[in-house]
């Protein structure tokens, strides 16, 4: 049986697709605010079998009840929707990372790019790092070709780094073998910050914007950055410890200093430490 439904076939012209899933690389919720603000008013193209990729224990349907009476479910839904920006179709596939058939996911994913005729393949994501809130937000990049990256945004990090995958990095290595130029972008989240990350979901967006070069739409992203940042600013005031740390890791910042495999791989096993503990070590 298909993974994938095409709802409707519309003409494209060298389109491109973009792909954010949550979980495990969309620290702050960045990468999958940023995809679902382009693809805001797309309508649904393609559809994936939800029963097939979703484990409904770990991912339950939200149930909605009414003076007493169970009267709606909300499912996990993985969809393709068709944005228009601009003079470009972009195609949007985002939602919860899939649980099952990774392997038969990227054979139905393949198989669906070639057929709407997808041009090119980018990948968002966010990833928790030591990097502080009061700088702009790096993005590291990774491409099937290294001519492929736009923006001024270098492949990262240099060497070997080796972490568990996610599904999203699965399908951008399969979509790359299968001959479609491929990239990914990916926001470096400070991993003190606990919650929603605007201002990460922000240069996403501008780097995407740059890639394609259009202009897209930042909505109340701005508003909700700014509340942020002023938040954390308070936040750190009143701490000496806090506020020492973010000093450091300002200061490497301005000594143009990256982060290596081992620093990434450090600040990752310690957001997998701490998710489950709300609050727990985070401003």
């Amino acid at each position: 049986m298909a993974l994938y439904r095409l709802t409707r076939e519309p003409a494209l012209v060298a389109p491109a697709i973009v792909v954010a899933f949550d979980g495990w690389v969309d620290a702050g919720t960045a990468a999958t605010t940023a995809a679902h603000r382009v693809a805001e008013g797309g309508e649904v193209i393609a559809t994936f079998d939800a029963d097939a990729l979703f484990d409904y224990r770990a991912r339950r349907p939200t149930l909605e009840i009414v003076d007493g009476r169970p009267s709606e479910l909300t499912w996990p839904e993985l969809a393709v929707r068709r944005a228009r920006i601009g003079a470009r179709d972009i195609l949007v596939l985002a939602g919860p990372e899939p649980d099952y058939r990774w392997h038969a996911l990227c054979d139905a994913v393949v198989d669906l790019v070639r057929r709407l005729g997808v041009t090119e393949w980018i990948s968002l994501g966010a990833i928790p790092a030591a990097v502080p809130h009061t700088r702009p937000v790096p993005v590291m990049g990774t491409a099937s070709r290294p001519e492929l990256l736009r923006g001024g945004v270098e492949p990262g990090p240099e060497g070997i780094l080796r972490v568990p995958s996610a599904a999203l990095s699965v399908l951008e290595i399969a979509i790359g073998v299968a001959g479609i130029p491929a990239v990914g972008y990916y926001a470096q989240v400070p991993h003190y910050v606990a919650g929603p990350s605007p201002a990460a979901a922000i240069e996403l967006l501008r780097v995407l914007g740059r890639h394609l070069e259009i202009e897209i739409p930042l909505g109340p992203l701005p508003d909700e950055a700014r509340e942020l940042r002023a938040r954390l600013d308070l936040a750190t005031a009143a701490d000496e410890a806090t506020r020492a740390h973010i000093e450091r890791l300002e200061a490497r910042v301005d000594e143009a200093r990256q982060p290596t495999g081992d620093d990434l791989i450090a600040e990752i096993e310690r957001f997998l430490r701490e998710r489950g503990n709300e609050g727990h070590g985070h401003v």
